[in-house]
């Protein structure tokens, strides 16, 4: 992955508002209004207010400031409110300091003086409304103008024993709206939600953090809610207040770090992000670390989002967890979909992606990361979006609409997902809110040597808590069935990529990140809880101890287990791409390197991984890595894919190498499909490579022998591991029931007539249940045609055997006959 400059985002043209003719809403009840003194402006009550069905002027929408006006047209034309007024007192004025940290948006608790306050002698109402001429206030039966008090402040006493439901009338140089004052509202967030934050507990937090759309005290409008502990104070900024924030400053709810606001009438759709003053007085404007939609890079404003998805996949979650995945068939083709076909959006995937994956017989598909991410370059892998889909491909519900159509094909559902790390930009996570707060404090143990990113502090409480959550709502909110958790190893150790004097011991003064530890721990356990039938797959590339044992087991290393359902085989991807990418006649002296996988192949529960990271950077393509003519790369292809897929473990296969595309993948262009394409001359020779994948997938589902026991070693038994001379691989895989299957690769390009193989004495013959020297395949057509009988000839300690026809560089199965 490659480091970005940060990303600059363009402020987007306000749009029209629609209409309104709503009426003020009924209040309490307007008492008498004491005589005016000669200090006092009267209030009009009998002519003042509108009639019920008088409409009003068309204006802007309801929470739209007017156009940003130079300073001297933004001063106050008159001290005294509009009209005939009667009985509006002066209000008190703010105090120098509030009235400065209220304007300079520094102040912790703006309700406090603006809305509604009851006070000696009245009602006390002030306002912030930058550029206006004049506000007034409306309610049943009363409108009463304010006092201006410069810079956007009006004010005044009512002569009102209690709060009415009442609206305002702004006036600006060229319009007029009337708006609901959002300081009049109490907070929308609830005590529950504020326990379960401090605690670090909130498994949903999206529901609290965020923007959500809601009926508030009887008003429909957005929540803002932003975790910003450091800061001075937080101000709503978007296309509904012109992107100045001046008259939309929110409030601290204590000492939770957590800043609220409801705004009424802002509903879906609009732009927003927060203007955050930081402890050294400076401005910073963020997107929302909780933003569930986004706009589509470059721009990179959050999007008031709420989804109006209906499911379709309920038999899909019904069955899903009815077996253990460890016990399930499991083939995986690795998606990016951006490249995948480049151009389609998610509903136009949606009509191709899961008919091509269920043609070829995969059970699930890996969706390289698709949250938002500013640089298409990263493949998704420096992610500033946590909980959005990219918006590339489509909106939210576009995506959920893939999700249920894969499902709704038989097909499951992964995603890589990227805790470990996130970009420098400067409108998103790093130093949000003026200091380290997403990331250690430490500068040194914040930067991730590899990527020129920001690790995430594992040891805060709230931090971790964004985490676990996030896992869940992809889980719980898109139906994901499973995450492939990317970095593992980047997480785990202190001194992941850093020399001796770069790195702090933990307290025991080992290298390992005990809060890393603690918080996938928690993640899995919270996960697997939650969601029924989701799986967690570690991309873990070293030997840590333990990676998919259960969290209330320790290990002989002193910790529990990290609580995985699965782990990608890096070694036996990085021993097993070796040896193949050796010419034939030196194969023999890397034969250690095929089967060492199966000193430790029951230490983990595994996936074998054919992914993006071997087919990019100079690696080449699969095809490309095996040495010799045409043919005996793609023989040799072939022949790899028969033993991937009888090998203890899962298999995951990345996009393109299921029809031997020669070039190296890259996100611009995608696999190269023209290879497929009939007119092309060599196009047999690839869909021939195809054709295996899909029978490789066929035959494992149905062979209960290749997945049952993956996890067993009661599943798996060498015929000969010690064949280096000849460059075979032999082996016996059982199901539960004990049913055998054999499996015998020959990675040498000449044929072996006559090979003797050791067999269980109670199998009478074996045929052929796939061959990937078939001409249909582009083989040479070498095969056993006839089922193969067992001999008394003791051979490879087994006192039965066979002998069969080995093809060249080819994997042949055989199944009892």
């Amino acid at each position: 992955m490659t480091a970005r400059p940060p990303s600059r985002r363009t402020t987007p043209d306000p749009v029209p508002a629609p209409d309104t003719t709503d009426e003020p809403t009924a209040g309490a009840a307007v008492p008498d209004p004491p005589a005016p003194t000669g200090a006092e402006t009267v209030v009009d009550t009998t002519a003042a207010a509108p009639a019920a069905s008088s409409p009003r002027p068309p204006a802007p929408r309801a929470a739209a400031a007017a156009p940003a006006r130079t300073a001297e047209q933004a001063r106050p034309r008159a001290a005294q409110p509009k009209g005939g007024s009667r009985g509006v007192r002066a209000a008190p004025p703010l105090s120098a300091e509030d009235r400065g940290r209220l304007l300079g948006g520094a102040h912790h608790d703006p309700h406090g003086l603006l809305g509604a306050h009851p006070v000696r002698g009245g009602l006390l109402i002030r306002v912030l409304r930058p550029c206006a001429r004049s506000v007034t206030v409306l309610a049943k039966g009363l409108s009463a103008g304010l006092h201006a008090e410069g810079d956007g402040l009006f004010a005044g006493v009512l002569p009102l024993r209690t709060i009415p439901e009442y609206e305002l009338q702004v006036e600006y140089d060229d319009t007029t709206v009337t708006v609901r004052d959002p300081y009049r509202f109490l907070p929308a967030l609830g005590e529950l939600d504020l326990h379960l934050l401090a605690e670090g507990r909130h498994e949903q937090l999206w529901h609290a953090l965020g923007a959500r759309t809601m009926d508030h005290q009887g008003v429909t409008g957005t929540r803002f809610t932003l975790w910003a502990p450091n800061a001075q104070g937080v101000r709503v900024v978007g296309n509904f207040n012109y992107w100045d924030g001046t008259g939309h400053p929110m409030r601290s709810l204590g000492s939770s770090g957590v800043w609220e606001l409801f705004l009424p009438a802002v509903g879906e759709g609009e732009l927003y992000k927060f203007e955050i003053t930081r402890p050294d007085g400076s401005h910073s404007v963020r997107a929302d670390p909780m933003a569930r939609r986004t706009e589509c890079p470059p721009a990179n404003a959050s999007i008031v989002h709420e989804t109006h998805y209906r499911w379709q996949d309920a038999e899909w979650m019904a069955g899903r967890a009815q077996r253990p995945v460890h016990e399930a068939p499991f083939s995986v083709y690795e998606v990016h979909l951006p490249s995948w076909r480049p151009g389609l959006t998610y509903r136009q995937l949606a009509t191709q992606l899961p008919a091509y994956v269920k043609d070829l017989g995969f059970t699930h598909v890996e969706l390289m990361p698709v949250a938002e991410h500013p640089f298409g370059g990263s493949w998704g892998y420096q992610v500033t979006g946590f909980f959005a889909p990219t918006a590339r491909m489509g909106t939210p519900d576009d995506f959920r609409f893939l999700v249920d159509a894969l499902h709704r094909a038989g097909i499951g559902v992964l995603m890589d997902w990227v805790p470990a790390h996130f970009p420098r930009d400067d409108w998103a996570l790093a130093e949000f809110d003026g200091r380290p707060l997403y990331e250690p404090e430490d500068p040194a143990r914040a930067a991730h040597p590899d990527w020129g990113t920001l690790e995430f502090d594992y040891g805060r409480t709230e931090v971790r808590n964004f985490l676990v959550a996030n896992a869940v709502y992809w889980c719980e909110e898109f139906h994901i069935d499973g995450l492939r958790v990317d970095a593992v190893a980047s997480m785990l150790y202190l001194d992941y990529s850093r020399e001796d004097g770069d790195w702090t011991p933990n307290v025991n003064g080992g290298r390992e990140n005990l809060d890393a530890v603690t918080f996938l721990q928690e993640m899995n356990a919270t996960v697997y809880r939650r969601c029924p039938g989701v799986v967690t797959i570690a991309e873990e590339s070293t030997a840590w101890n333990g990676v998919t044992r259960a969290t209330h087991h320790v290990g002989p290393d002193g910790f529990g287990g990290l609580g995985f359902g699965l782990k990608w085989n890096m070694g036996w991807m990085h021993d097993s791409l070796g040896y193949v990418s050796k010419e034939p006649v030196h194969r023999k002296y890397h034969h250690g390197e095929m089967t060492f996988s199966m000193v430790y192949a029951y230490s983990e529960n595994y996936v074998l991984p054919i992914s993006h990271d071997e087919v990019v950077h100079g690696k080449r393509s699969l095809v490309s890595k095996m040495p010799g003519d045409w043919w005996q790369q793609r023989a040799t292809h072939r022949a790899y894919l028969g033993f991937m897929w009888a090998h203890p473990g899962k298999q995951l296969l990345f996009m393109g190498q299921e029809f031997a595309q020669g070039a190296e993948w890259a996100e611009s262009h995608g696999p190269d499909w023209w290879l497929l394409d009939p007119s092309y001359e060599a196009e047999p020779d690839h869909r021939g490579v195809r054709d295996l994948v899909r029978e490789l997938n066929r035959g494992y589902a149905a062979l209960p022998a290749l997945w049952e026991r993956d996890t067993d070693p009661a599943g798996f038994s060498w015929i000969d591991g010690d064949a280096g001379e000849d460059n075979v691989f032999s082996f016996l895989r059982f199901a539960a029931d004990g049913s055998p299957l054999i499996s015998v690769t020959n990675f040498s390009p000449v044929v072996r007539h006559a090979y003797r193989l050791g067999v269980p004495d109670h199998i009478p013959a074996w045929r052929e249940a796939l061959n990937t020297d078939e001409p249909r395949y582009g083989g040479s057509g070498i095969a056993n045609p006839d089922p193969l009988k067992a001999e008394p000839t003791p051979w490879n300690g087994r006192a039965t055997s066979v002998t069969a026809v080995l093809p060249p560089l080819a994997t042949v199965w055989f199944r009892p006959a």
